[in-house]
């Protein structure tokens, strides 16, 4: 707070919460904010929230039943089928799949446009985040993959099976726009209500050869929030897809 020119009293003010609260928090270090107070206090601070509260940070990245990463695998194909098709199955609010092509899901999900259509009636939003087919993002990806399935076919397929699919449902679908192409091929969501697994797709390697988390929602601010924001944003700038 000496750097940063701010007593308790005067932090306090610029955060919205009593004196005695930052008194507390300064007393107790074992004692730790709310989310909101913690971002409102660091940006104050001009500090990173690792400095002042670790174990919080420390608690976000750590595995098991009951923190936010489930399961860390090197490659995306290293995780069972089952644990896709597991959280297809007891999503009841909302799947969003945002990978660029999706087209690996038509191929390890038996029968999954008839999963997805029950999923729909039963009134849980589905919907596709794609990379254009026809965009300059895609055939510089499909330069770089250099593979005989190449992304643009990729794509198409899965629309060709989004066809089928919104003959009989309103399962929505948009292009990522061109501004955030990019970001988008580098980076794939796949969001089940409150879980995800996410991709961070690697230099030239396809999707399958990439590394995969398993997330699973802890609370506000970590790692699953910060990737269904990313993927939210992408989706908030899409083209609506006629299929």
């Amino acid at each position: 707070m000496s750097d940063a020119q701010l007593s308790p009293r005067r932090l306090a003010a610029r955060i919205g919460v009593a004196p005695k609260t930052v008194e507390r928090w300064l007393a107790d270090a074992e004692l730790v904010p709310h989310a909101r107070n913690r971002t409102d206090a660091c940006q104050a601070l001009k500090v990173d929230e690792q400095m002042i509260w670790p174990r919080v940070v420390q608690d976000r990245v750590k595995t098991g039943h009951d923190r936010e990463v489930v399961q860390a695998y090197p490659y995306r194909s290293a995780c069972p089928s089952t644990v896709w098709g597991g959280l297809v199955d007891e999503a009841t609010e909302q799947i969003y799949l945002a990978g660029y092509t999706n087209y690996f899901l038509w191929l390890e999900q038996p029968a999954f446009v008839e999963t997805l259509r029950r999923k729909v009636e039963a009134g849980c939003r589905v919907r596709f985040l794609l990379g254009d087919p026809d965009g300059e993002v895609t055939r510089q990806r499909e330069t770089v993959e250099d593979v005989a399935l190449s992304v643009s076919t990729r794509v198409r397929i899965t629309l060709e099976h989004l066809a089928r699919l919104s003959a009989s449902s309103s399962v929505e679908a948009r292009f990522s726009s061109h501004e955030d192409a990019v970001n988008h091929v580098s980076l794939s969501v796949f969001r089940f209500d409150q879980q995800a697994l996410v991709t961070p797709h690697l230099a030239r390697l396809v999707g399958h050869d990439s590394p995969l988390l398993h997330l699973r929602r802890q609370g506000d601010g970590g790692m699953f929030d910060r990737f269904a924001e990313h993927a939210e944003e992408l989706w908030s700038r899409g083209t609506p897809v006629s299929v």
